[in-house]
């Protein structure tokens, strides 16, 4: 069974619809292993909201902050240390959706990113971009990092509206596949998510 994490370039470029799009389309579990704030409409609620299938488990995250805040300082605010050794895959023989907190240098404690955290889970990444000024730098910056530490990259996923020379560009540079592009929906809900699943290929 496959195993896929999904990061992005940065906050708010659509990790969570892009892994309600892929949990829906492979039927796959999904976890969240650190949830920083918003605990009433968590990810995991939202994907939850997304799916239509009757095959998806969604396992409890690891974490559970209460603050919407970089989650070494929720965790702080908390009273709570992350600790990598205590995030665990859930154990299950279905493909599994695992969805990050922010970017990859997002901080989890005072010495650990979420970079370490991919690492040491030891699964491949879909890396999630969008289209804007600096887009090029942010996405490039991104795959030189996962390169540096040796994570293999299943592909990029382009969401939001597109800029095809942009694409070209991170594509012929990375040498990292595309594998595909959601579209700017027009509203978001459980047929939207099943249709963005044909502009993806894996």
């Amino acid at each position: 069974m496959d195993k896929y994490f999904i990061t992005g370039i940065g906050t708010g470029i659509g990790k969570t619809l892009v892994s309600a799009i892929l949990t829906e389309k492979l039927k796959a579990d999904y976890w969240k292993p650190i949830q920083s704030g918003d605990l009433d409409t968590s990810d995991s609620i939202t994907i939850g909201n997304l799916i239509g299938n009757t095959q998806t488990v969604i396992h409890p995250e690891s974490y559970r902050l209460t603050k919407p805040l970089s989650p070494h300082l929720s965790a702080s605010l908390d009273g709570v240390d992350i600790d990598l050794d205590k995030i665990q895959i859930p154990l299950t023989d279905n493909n599994l959706i695992i969805e990050g907190a922010g970017g990859l240098m997002v901080p989890l404690n005072e010495n650990e990113l979420i970079v370490d955290l991919i690492k040491k889970l030891e699964v491949e990444v879909i890396l999630v971009s969008q289209n804007y000024l600096g887009s090029i730098n942010h996405t490039l910056l991104s795959v030189n990092l996962l390169k540096q530490y040796q994570i293999p990259i299943k592909g990029i996923i382009f969401n939001g509206d597109e800029n095809t020379e942009t694409e070209r560009y991170i594509q012929q540079y990375s040498k990292v596949k595309t594998l595909g592009h959601v579209p700017q929906l027009s509203h978001l809900d459980k047929d939207q998510v099943t249709i963005a699943g044909e502009y993806i290929s894996l």
